[in-house]
């Protein structure tokens, strides 16, 4: 996406009075970053004019509403992340954010599929994901953070209304299994199995 995408993205947003998050914003190329400044910018001093104030963006002029908001979401220091200009970030207030509690979102989550041994079964999922992380070979595609387990528990949910008759422990062993064993490479898939037998020792595969 270029300036003049994102241009017309901000006009957008600035005539309706939206709010619009921007995910990893310091991906997008320093080049591009400048020219996004001065658009950003020339929103912001319209809005503290107040509302219906003309802004020019790629040469065209419009309205901005004094409602509109403009937020972005970055993680600095990544690989292939750029700097923010010092221009650009003092346009927005900084707020840190913390690494979510793993095991509050999986229990929840848990208890939203109807699961009873919801407490139980979080911490085994978080574990096993933790010691993935950890002890399998770090492969390209290899994914064992939230986006991962939330998929891992969606499964659970599909296979527990699929089959009312399986105990909840053999319910989340199918679904780590079978959302994960299909992309390991032959090396890893001992290694799980082995991490497996030491979280579920009394449960069979199903």
């Amino acid at each position: 996406m270029d300036q003049n995408d994102l241009g017309q993205i901000f006009m957008g947003l600035a005539q309706s009075g939206s709010w619009g998050c921007f995910d990893e914003f310091n991906r997008i190329l320093l080049d591009v970053l400048s020219v996004i400044t001065s658009q950003i910018s020339g929103i912001m001093e319209s809005i503290k004019k107040g509302d219906q104030q003309q802004c020019n963006i790629n040469d065209k002029i419009f309205l901005v509403s004094k409602d509109t908001g403009l937020f972005i979401t970055m993680n600095p220091g990544y690989a292939g992340r750029s700097e923010l200009p010092d221009n650009l970030a003092n346009l927005f207030r900084p707020v840190a954010m913390m690494v979510p509690d793993f095991n509050a979102i999986v229990k929840i989550t848990l208890m939203s599929e109807g699961f009873k041994q919801n407490e139980v079964l979080a911490k085994k999922v978080v574990t096993i994901y933790e010691l993935m992380l950890k002890q399998l070979s770090k492969a390209d595609h290899y994914d064992f953070g939230m986006r991962a387990v939330k998929s891992v528990l969606n499964a659970s949910g599909r296979i527990k209304r699929d089959c009312p008759d399986l105990d909840e422990t053999t319910v989340m062993i199918k679904a780590i299994r079978d959302m994960n064993l299909p992309k390991f490479i032959a090396e890893d898939v001992i290694l799980f199995d082995n991490l497996f037998m030491d979280l579920f020792p009394d449960c069979e595969e199903p």
